[in-house]
């Protein structure tokens, strides 16, 4: 019998407070590691704060599938088109977007689906966990989860795609409501809505006031936040890594679209492309019971406090590049066109958040080339989903230095 070497480290760095890099630390800290987290900005300040915000078994799937490619060249150059990809001369976004078009096949995208389920088995619990072990904020049951089409034959890709995830393991629980009873099903939904597809069994959460919950139970814990912090470099030593000028047992890079620089520095070559997202939030004159969904914008609206959160399109552009109004108008129009009693004038709460994609669709999570520095990313528009169950199995690898097989195939190397 070989007795195993490896040592838990006392003291992390994670870089990024978002909901990767938080829940990373949480558990982290749960397992009894000293964590301190480095944040360029603010808490929940990235894609953590303005997005949808929904926790779904159902919906959750690798980006290239193969629906992608039918927008076509033309559609996808369109600034109003639901996805967008600026023209570019940037080398490494176009040698993203070619990896991303050779992965939009049936046959990579369910090996990326079949790789991405562990993590969605166990995603809902690791909340669960969260807020049994003290964090404040609650998930909220979606009931239901509504998805609109106009008709009948546009509902056709998403019930294709749930008979796609039954025979994968996924059962989902709907229901389809037709004309008049689409129409009052949700008051909220426009008269041009004849078909409605109800789903129950998701979660939703507000996603910025739940990582602030982390960030709350970590300091109450003894955990370290240190925001205002640019991480530039990685250095690794004999006794340890040091980071921002400290030295740390090991690091966590979770800083979502920024972490291609760090990570090629242990050796990741899997480049995070920024697929941006553009969100606001208005009144309306009732309501939602829960999420709606319109598959055919690609317009996710989600009850937040007293008002409707509308985000949507995926905007492949540099991560630091300004807002672009025209993404911003498309989705204002297209939240006129679809929504009933949306006081879109007197919209609040913009925001541009850059989701941080991989090519083949799946995350990266675990060690670089050096063993103590590990990288949480990639999760694309998952990130808040699966952020606490990748944070969850990451500390495991790091305390227990044994990899989880649910990680088997988001390795940061491959």
């Amino acid at each position: 019998m070989t007795r195993s070497t490896h040592k838990p480290p006392e003291r992390v760095a994670v870089v990024g407070a978002g909901m990767v890099g938080l829940s990373t630390a949480w558990f982290l800290q749960d397992a009894g590691v000293e964590v301190t987290v480095l944040e360029r900005s603010a808490v929940a300040a990235g894609s953590s704060w303005g997005n949808a915000g929904w926790l779904t078994n159902s919906l959750a799937a690798p980006l290239p599938d193969p629906s992608v490619l039918k927008f076509g060249i033309r559609a996808v150059l369109s600034p109003s088109s639901p996805i967008y990809v600026p023209p570019t001369a940037d080398p490494r976004t176009l040698r993203w977007l070619a990896r991303f078009a050779r992965n939009c096949t049936s046959a990579r995208w369910n090996k990326a689906m079949q790789g991405m389920l562990p993590l969605i088995r166990d995603a809902l619990p690791a909340f669960d966990a969260l807020e049994a072990g003290g964090v404040a904020a609650r998930t909220r049951a979606a009931d239901p989860l509504t998805a609109a089409f106009p008709s009948a034959r546009d509902s056709k890709g998403l019930l294709e795609e749930f008979a796609h995830l039954e025979a994968s393991g996924r059962p989902v629980d709907f229901e389809i409501l037709d004309g008049a009873d689409a129409r009052n099903s949700e008051p909220a939904l426009n008269d041009a809505i004849t078909r409605v597809v109800r789903f129950r069994g998701e979660r939703f959460i507000d996603p910025a006031r739940y990582v602030r919950a982390i960030a709350d139970s970590l300091r109450a814990r003894g955990g370290r936040i240190v925001e205002g912090v640019e991480v530039q470099e990685v250095r690794s030593t004999r006794s340890g890594v040091t980071v921002a000028g400290e030295e740390y047992d090991s690091v966590v890079l979770a800083h979502g679209a920024w972490i291609n620089r760090l990570a090629r520095q242990v050796g990741v070559k899997q480049i995070v492309q920024a697929g941006r997202g553009y969100s606001f939030t208005a009144e309306v004159d009732q309501l939602p019971q829960g999420p709606i969904y319109f598959p055919g914008q690609k317009v996710a609206c989600t009850p937040i406090g007293d008002r409707l959160r509308i985000a949507g399109t995926m905007e492949f552009r540099d991560v630091g590049a300004p807002g672009d109004p025209r993404r911003m108008r498309s989705l204002v129009s297209q939240a006129r066109a679809l929504l009933r009693g949306a006081h879109i004038d007197d919209r609040q709460d913009e925001w541009v958040g850059a989701r941080p994609c991989t090519a083949d669709g799946l995350p990266l999570i675990g060690a670089g080339n050096d063993p103590r520095v590990h990288v949480a990313g990639g999760h694309g528009m998952w990130g808040v989903f699966l952020g606490p169950v990748s944070g969850r199995l990451l500390a495991e690898e790091i305390v227990t230095g044994h990899r989880p097989a649910a990680l088997s195939a988001v390795d940061p190397l491959r």
